[in-house]
C-alpha cells in the first residue's frame, strides 16, 4: 500500500528536481515536524492569489501559504508558488528547489503554530534554526528583517 504524497503537483514541472523536493518534505516531516504529516502543493501565481483572497482577504500572489488542519495528524496543508519560487530563487541567486525548500520549511513551522506575525521572534529564531541544520539558504523571516534593516 502506498502512502499519501507528501507533495501534489497541480501540474507536474519539467525541470524541477522532484526527488530533492520530496526528500526535504520527507525530513521537514521527520525533523521539524516530529512525524507529523502535511500535505504540499506546488502550483501557480493564479491559484494562490485566489486561495489568498479566498481565505485571508487579500487580492494578490503570494509565495507560501498554510492552513492549519487543527489537529495532531495530519498537521494541514501548504500550498507554494512555482512562479514565485522561480523569482525568488533567481533573485537570491539559489536554485529553485532551494526555494521550494525555504517555503516548504515556512509553510510548516506556520502549521505547527508559529506566527512570525506576533510571536515577538520565536518563528524567526526557529526558522534560523532549521535553515542552518538543513542546509538552506536565509528564510523568508531573515530577508524581510534584512530589508526592513537596510
Amino acid at each position: 500500500m502506498k502512502s499519501d504524497p507528501l507533495i501534489l503537483y497541480r501540474r507536474s514541472p519539467a525541470t524541477l528536481k522532484r526527488s530533492r523536493l520530496e526528500q526535504f518534505a520527507r525530513a521537514a516531516r521527520d525533523q521539524v515536524a516530529r512525524g507529523k504529516t502535511f500535505h504540499c502543493l506546488i502550483t501557480g501565481d493564479s491559484e494562490l492569489r485566489s486561495l489568498n483572497l479566498r481565505f485571508r482577504g487579500k487580492d494578490a500572489a503570494t509565495d507560501v501559504l498554510s492552513f492549519p488542519s487543527g489537529e495532531k495528524d495530519p498537521i494541514g496543508e501548504i500550498a507554494i508558488s512555482l512562479g514565485r519560487a522561480r523569482t525568488q530563487a533567481r533573485e537570491r541567486g539559489h536554485s529553485i528547489e532551494q526555494e521550494v525548500c525555504i517555503l516548504m520549511l515556512h509553510g510548516v513551522l506556520h502549521l505547527l503554530g508559529l506566527d512570525h506575525e506576533t510571536d515577538s521572534g520565536e518563528m524567526a529564531r526557529a526558522e534560523l534554526r532549521w535553515q542552518r541544520k538543513l542546509g538552506l539558504p536565509t528564510g523568508l523571516i531573515q530577508r524581510t528583517l534584512n530589508r526592513e534593516a537596510e
